[in-house]
């Protein structure tokens, strides 16, 4: 029986959310001979303006050089539709006679389709396909592009901390992450001892004060003669508020559509590094923000998440004649499994760093924490350790 399926990617891109598409894409044409395949360009924005790409006429080898290449082939979008907007995609939907909707992103991915399954009926069935480097949708235990994102994070932690052996100061790296820390936390996923970088680790899920910044950064200078720190471009001060919006001065806030303070750019870093030097004199500091570059970095792209991805692309077309969900990528008995969750359960919900992850102080990771990512990761790269 011959179908028409309907693949659209929202939100920011990743190294490996082209495997969801090739996936989905090679699945359907091989449980439902003959069917049409189209890939919605730029998200729910293609749906509305009718511009697809007909994914049913390109070869199986073509789409696997377009599935191993990073980034969202098809083009994102981060509207957020409202009830107007959700009735001219429906009507888009209507006009291809799609069967199913799979769109692959992350929170606000998965509220879309949520909005479009209740006022659609029947007819559509809506999946949504996980996928976020920020690693927060609820009910998966991790997602697609988080390990790649994680290994450049991983990777990039190591390398800086060999180079402040050298030549001795603070370094302070700024990590995507508005809300949850766990791309932040992977810098340390390699760490073997205290004296390994990062000494520090800040993510959202734990306030602070700049005070006691400073003041965790002078113990780890005493104790290590360098500091290296990781921290989350949403880390938030002692009153909940962005530590970028003390840092950075008011005249200079920029904000979304929807009223969040821009984090990804660096101005964050540029007030940091100043207050660093402000409060540790002759101390030689460095901020550097990682902005877009872990997002779909095509020097270190993990296996094992292509491989996860591309699985979940063939699981939303195998699945969903049972109806519209939400594909959730679990861990089980040693092994990752999917399986089929309510949109309601994941749609808009963010999910945090497990409290048990985070040390007392709140400024590094437990063993806990640790295995958690030392799990997703390749093992640490045998580095020689430096003799300063």
């Amino acid at each position: 029986m011959s179908k028409v399926f309907v693949i659209a990617q929202g939100g920011g891109p990743t190294a490996v959310i082209n495997q969801t598409v090739a996936g989905a894409a090679l699945a359907a044409r091989e449980r439902y001979p003959g069917s049409r395949i189209l890939g919605a360009r730029h998200g729910v924005r293609g749906i509305d303006r009718d511009d697809y790409v007909d994914l049913s006429t390109i070869s199986e080898t073509e789409l696997m050089r377009f599935a191993n290449t990073p980034n969202s082939g098809l083009g994102s979008t981060r509207d957020k539709p409202d009830a107007t907007y959700c009735q001219r995609v429906l009507a888009g939907l209507d006009k291809v006679g799609a069967s199913a909707f799979i769109y692959i992103g992350g929170n606000d991915t998965s509220g879309t389709l949520d909005l479009l399954d209740k006022s659609a009926g029947d007819h559509i069935h809506f999946i949504h396909a996980p996928k976020t480097i920020d690693n927060d949708l609820v009910e998966n235990d991790h997602t697609p592009g988080f390990m790649s994102a994680a290994l450049f994070v991983a990777n990039a932690f190591l390398s800086v901390d060999l180079d402040f052996r050298a030549m001795r100061g603070v370094y302070v790296g700024i990590v995507m992450g508005r809300h949850a820390g766990f791309l932040t936390a992977s810098a340390a996923a390699w760490r073997r001892d205290e004296t390994d970088g990062p000494h520090l680790v800040y993510v959202p899920e734990v306030p602070f004060t700049e005070g006691r910044l400073i003041d965790d950064i002078r113990a780890t200078l005493d104790k290590h003669g360098r500091c290296v720190i990781a921290m989350s471009e949403g880390v938030q001060t002692a009153d909940h508020k962005p530590l970028a919006e003390s840092l950075i001065p008011a005249h200079l806030h920029e904000r979304d559509a929807h009223g969040n303070l821009q984090l990804s750019g660096g101005d964050l870093g540029l007030a940091l590094q100043e207050a660093i030097k402000d409060d540790l004199p002759g101390v030689r500091a460095r901020v550097d923000t990682f902005g877009y570059l872990p997002r779909g970095f095509i020097g270190a792209i993990s296996a094992i998440d292509q491989a996860e991805a591309f699985a979940i692309g063939r699981f939303a077309v195998e699945s969903h004649e049972a109806g519209s969900g939400s594909v959730a990528q679990t861990y089980e008995d040693g092994r990752t499994v999917l399986r089929m969750v309510p949109l309601a359960a994941v749609a808009n919900r963010t999910k945090t760093m497990p409290a048990d992850f985070l040390t007392a102080e709140g400024n590094h990771l437990t063993e806990t924490g640790l295995a958690y990512f030392r799990r997703l990761l390749p093992p640490r790269p045998d580095a020689w350790t430096p003799f300063v």
